[in-house]
């Protein structure tokens, strides 16, 4: 999968571009990765914003990171996953479990308010949803 990105397009959790101990919930890694995008040379500085990204995240931190980015989130996760935070989806999916207080709740979104949603396989993601166009 990640073959489909440029190498210098991959960010990955050791990237030396991420500050050390900001991993997730921290949303440092979508931010760096779209900061990689706009600077490609494709793009100019101000094309790509973060509430035109979609995350695709299987881990429950993973989603409060990418809330905390500004970003739209598909939540994939494995199905032990899902019966573990069964009765707590609507608080997954705002970002809101709080596994990891940052002191910057403000970043994360408002339960039920349309920013990520919860799909159970990555085979069933609506492209037509989010305007995307399969050629």
């Amino acid at each position: 999968m990640l073959d489909f990105f440029e190498p210098k397009h991959r960010i990955l959790g050791d990237d030396a571009g991420l500050r050390k101990g900001r991993g997730k919930p921290a949303p440092d890694i979508y931010l760096t990765a779209l900061q990689s995008l706009k600077s490609a040379d494709d793009y100019a500085e101000d094309t790509i914003k973060p509430d035109e990204c979609i995350v695709f995240e299987d881990s429950v931190t993973g989603v409060e990171a990418g809330r905390r980015a500004g970003m739209r989130v598909i939540w994939a996760p494995h199905q032990d996953v899902v019966a573990e935070y069964e009765g707590k989806q609507e608080q997954v999916l705002a970002g809101r479990v709080v596994m990891n207080a940052l002191g910057d709740d403000w970043q994360l979104g408002e339960i039920d308010d349309g920013w990520a949603e919860r799909i159970s396989s990555l085979e069933h993601f609506d492209y037509g949803k989010y305007g995307i166009e399969i050629l």
